[in-house]
């Protein structure tokens, strides 16, 4: 690796050393270090240097943040998570899977990852809020979810695999990729449930009641337990006055794991037509096929002219600094493709020689670049170049393309990437910056098991077999 490829990895390195210990936007680090390297080692203009800016990506965030910024104002986030909690009658820990599994429905028809996450997660993080269980896990639970049906045979991502895979002269079955995506998800799912409640009870908390959160006890429950209540204040959470002045229907949140909720209010016109504006939001993306992002804008625009007092503190709760982190550190990695960083390290991975150990480097690789780049980007530049290897027979084709495939998309927990920006954006009564941390933390310790798992369950296990 020339020097001009290893100094911005070295800086990548040193850019999370300084977000780490100064209170600092790294996203502001990556445009200061794609300027830095592309106008010096490659000699781009700023129109260049920002070719690769996520236009689509920030577009969307704020799209979808702000239409259901405007959509919680008004009470309409509230009615959907109360009504959510009523149809598992009031059995919280059952919610995080309901989530799961229509996200997965989503992506599985067809929607594309981000599209499907951003249109679970503002329900998801809002019931999150309500029943003060942990938006990490709440937010983990939808991501995992749309992952899981991301490699059908009619989704974008089973489609783009497929072909690269025929366009070098191998086959794949559709549907073991399919069902190997969903397996290893759903695994991943049940152990971060099972991690962080066991964390929590370490901790002395109740999981399914407060998330990481210490419970505040009010009298009143029938069974003489104490009662969890809602945190208050915030942007928009349970406590906070909607549709005019109107308390939203309280959720309480027992010790024990269920949800209790007041009589319902009267739906206001404005909630029904920001739920018609749902509708439409749905069959325009998943029919229609239309971006989320100027729908989602657009159908914000309708329910500006309902309330515009409110219309301006929805602009205003837009998450604009996960919009300056995901488009700084997006561009500086795309100059790191440009200067051929990525390209090299998967090239030494190749070069390894033993065709079991090139899989498992394969997939730390792509699954590091893609917890900060294009999951999507990396699927079409790392796997033809396992197809030399592929075609000599030593390794199973189906398990090593379905290993990267799933190592790439499964660490988007990491809120360089869309979906977990979006769950970042969309948390509630939270301290950001903690929450952010949370991110990450918990994306380096999926980068550092998922591709492992990945590698033994699809690759070494059926070569022992």
């Amino acid at each position: 690796m020339t020097s001009i490829e290893l100094l911005p990895l070295v800086a990548l390195v040193a850019m999370f050393v300084i977000a780490t210990f100064f209170p600092i936007n790294i996203g502001i680090i990556g445009f200061i270090g794609a300027f830095a390297v592309g106008y010096f080692a490659l000699g781009y203009d700023d129109k260049e240097i920002l070719t690769a800016f996520p236009s689509s990506i920030v577009l969307t965030i704020v799209g979808v943040t702000y239409f259901f910024g405007m959509a919680k104002k008004n009470g309409t986030i509230d009615l959907l998570v109360n009504s959510c909690i009523r149809a598992v009658h009031g059995r919280v820990t059952v919610v995080p899977w309901v989530f799961f599994f229509a996200a997965s429905v989503l992506t599985a028809l067809g929607t594309f990852s981000p599209a499907a996450v951003a249109l679970i997660t503002p329900a998801a993080m809002g019931f999150a809020a309500r029943t003060r269980m942990s938006p990490l896990v709440m937010g983990i639970m939808a991501i995992n979810g749309a992952h899981a049906g991301a490699f059908s045979p009619i989704s974008v991502s089973g489609v783009l695999v497929r072909d690269i895979v025929e366009s070098n002269g191998l086959s794949i079955n559709p549907w073991t990729l399919f069902f190997a995506s969903y397996g290893i998800n759903l695994l991943l799912s049940v152990l971060t449930v099972v991690g962080y409640a066991t964390l929590a009870r370490v901790r002395g908390l109740e999981y399914t009641a407060t998330g990481t959160s210490e419970p505040e006890p009010t009298s009143g429950s029938r069974d003489g337990s104490p009662r969890m209540t809602p945190r208050t204040g915030g942007d928009g959470g349970a406590g906070v006055p909607a549709g005019g002045g109107r308390q939203a229907t309280q959720v309480l949140a027992r010790p024990g794991g269920t949800a209790v909720l007041g009589a319902p209010e009267p739906v206001t016109a404005v909630q029904k037509l920001t739920l018609f504006l749902i509708g439409a939001l749905l069959v325009l993306v998943l029919v229609l096929h239309l971006p989320i992002s100027f729908i989602a804008i657009g159908a914000g625009a309708v329910l500006a002219f309902t309330d515009l007092k409110k219309q301006s503190e929805a602009i205003a709760d837009i998450s604009w600094s996960t919009v300056l982190l995901v488009a700084g550190m997006v561009t500086y990695i795309s100059i790191l493709e440009e200067v051929g960083t990525i390209d090299h390290l998967a090239e030494m991975a190749i070069t390894i020689g033993a065709p079991i150990v090139v899989a498992i480097v394969l997939c730390y690789v792509i699954g590091v670049t893609s917890a900060f780049a294009s999951s999507t980007a990396l699927l079409a530049a790392i796997i033809p170049l396992a197809m030399p290897l592929l075609g000599t027979g030593a390794l199973p084709v189906v398990g090593v393309v379905a290993a990267l495939a799933i190592s790439a998309t499964v660490v988007d927990v990491s809120p360089f990437s869309t979906n977990g920006a979006l769950v970042l954006a969309n948390a509630q009564n939270i301290e950001r910056p903690r929450f952010y941390r949370q991110l990450l933390l918990n994306a380096g310790i999926v980068v550092a098991i998922a591709p492992a798992l990945c590698w033994l369950i699809l690759v070494v296990v059926p070569e022992m077999l």
